[in-house]
């Protein structure tokens, strides 16, 4: 709870802003483009400027947990999750190993279970002979119907909701990080039936198989990505990621892989936007802002974490604390973020299976602000608006601004012309407008705005009269 300074309390109406529901959410409005009159942005069917929040949560595609089969996620209830912060993206995760262990990581995983199993696969399991989890061995040359229906009912259900979705291809954060996860891959020689060994120099590790350096593992690669299309393709609500996190050597893989899919989807009915985001080891900004992607997540260097830099417009930033923190960020962050033209979202331990509290009441305002600023955004003409000055400001210049003061009770300053204006005071902790009003703006000098509030408040601006 936050608080305002008393001598301003008495007498002003409080009016809260509401977040949407799951019920009143409306169906996405694709397929999303990069907006041509503002490329920060994504746009809609309709040609409106998008801005993109959400949370999101490692097994919102594959079941995951230390049973074998591990319990079923209910997605549905995530969906209504969001739905009540007024979220309307996710990643959607893929995971390519069939078992990890935790032990010897230095993430804040769960300290009473170590090993989680993964279910399902892409891939059927037909044998003959065991893989090393004990299972039957992988038949790179067959689809799992089970993964690749749950993938389209799981997207389906999202675009009712109006929630768009990242449909992740690979993941290669565990490949690094996993002690021993090499031989819980379907690559590894004796988890298939194919003789495909991704491993190619033999180090135990299996990281080339995010490297284009065999050629069988390229080919299944490639095969893989034709059925994830041909299974999504009719979606308006689908963007694409090739892999999460992956390691500094895997960019000319990524590249291959985004051109690929443009190839690929170009005669299709239906073309998608395509992302890269942080590599997690050896990677840089560098090699995401040159990348053929559509949208980038970057990793923190250049300020992305506590000053991020404005946006623009190379490249749609969906910037992700999953890349920032791991697990963390701050309400700030989601509001620095959207006035410097950025789309944030958030990693999210949601119900505490694999990390994390469940629920984990210290991220609600994270949550909420992203659910706040999308409704900022929804309520300006996003096509239009770009980030203005040194501070934290998204503006329409002339007619609408929406920005963002940190230092509580710091007034705001903005140059206005000589017309009509009505502002609001937003405490985006406790979910109010705290204080409102009309004001004139003064073409020989800064338009001051008094800040009444004792807290980081976001102040909204509105053109009424032209004259």
């Amino acid at each position: 709870m936050t608080y305002l300074k008393k001598q301003l309390i008495s007498g002003v109406l409080l009016f809260v802003v509401p977040l949407c529901t799951a019920a009143w959410a409306q169906p996405t409005n694709g397929p999303l483009r990069i907006c041509p009159d503002n490329p920060r942005y994504f746009a809609d069917a309709d040609g409106k400027a998008v801005l993109l929040v959400g949370s999101h949560v490692w097994y919102n595609l594959v079941d995951m947990g230390p049973q074998d089969p591990p319990k079923p996620f209910d997605y549905e209830a995530c969906l209504d999750w969001m739905g009540k912060y007024n979220h309307n993206f996710m990643r959607m995760w893929a995971w390519e190993m069939v078992k990890w262990d935790t032990r010897g990581n230095n993430a804040r995983f769960r300290n009473d279970i170590t090993d989680f199993c993964v279910h399902p696969h892409p891939w059927l399991r037909t044998g003959p002979g065991k893989a090393l989890d004990g299972k039957p061995k992988f038949d790179l040359t067959k689809f799992d119907p089970a993964y690749f229906n749950r993938l389209r009912d799981r997207l389906e259900t999202a675009r009712k909701r109006g929630i768009y979705v990242s449909v992740m291809l690979f993941e290669g954060w565990a490949m690094q990080r996993i002690e021993g996860g090499w031989k819980s891959h379907p690559f590894h020689p004796q988890n298939n039936i194919n003789g495909v060994d991704g491993d190619s120099n033999a180090d135990g590790k299996g990281l080339e198989v995010h490297e284009l350096a065999v050629d069988k593992v390229t080919d299944i690669q490639k095969a893989y990505i034709r059925k994830v299309i041909d299974t999504v393709n009719r979606f308006d609500n689908v963007l694409y990621e090739i892999s999460n996190e992956n390691h500094g050597e895997s960019t000319q893989w990524q590249y291959a892989m985004i051109k690929y899919i443009r190839k690929y989807e170009k005669d299709k009915p239906t073309q998608h936007p395509i992302g890269m985001t942080f590599q997690f080891r050896g990677g840089t900004n560098k090699n995401l802002f040159d990348s053929p992607a559509d949208w980038i997540s970057p990793n923190p260097q250049g300020g992305y974490r506590d000053n991020p830099p404005a946006n623009d417009g190379s490249k749609v930033i969906l910037t992700d604390t999953d890349h920032l923190w791991g697990i963390g960020g701050n309400q700030a962050w989601v509001w620095k973020s959207f006035t410097r033209g950025l789309n944030p979202i958030f990693m999210d331990p949601y119900d505490g299976i694999v990390l994390g509290k469940r629920f984990d009441p210290n991220f609600e305002p994270i949550r909420r602000s992203m659910g706040y600023a999308l409704k900022f955004a929804q309520q300006m003409d996003l096509n239009k608006c770009k980030p203005m000055g040194t501070g934290y400001c998204l503006a329409n210049p002339g007619k609408q601004y929406v920005v963002y003061q940190p230092a509580a009770g710091e007034p705001v300053k903005l140059k206005l012309r000589p017309r009509q204006y009505s502002f609001e005071w937003f405490d985006p902790g406790s979910g109010k407008t705290v204080s409102k009003g009309k004001i004139r703006g003064n073409k020989q000098k800064e338009t001051i705005f008094p800040n009444p509030a004792d807290t980081d408040v976001v102040l909204h601006v509105s053109l009424t009269k032209a004259r």
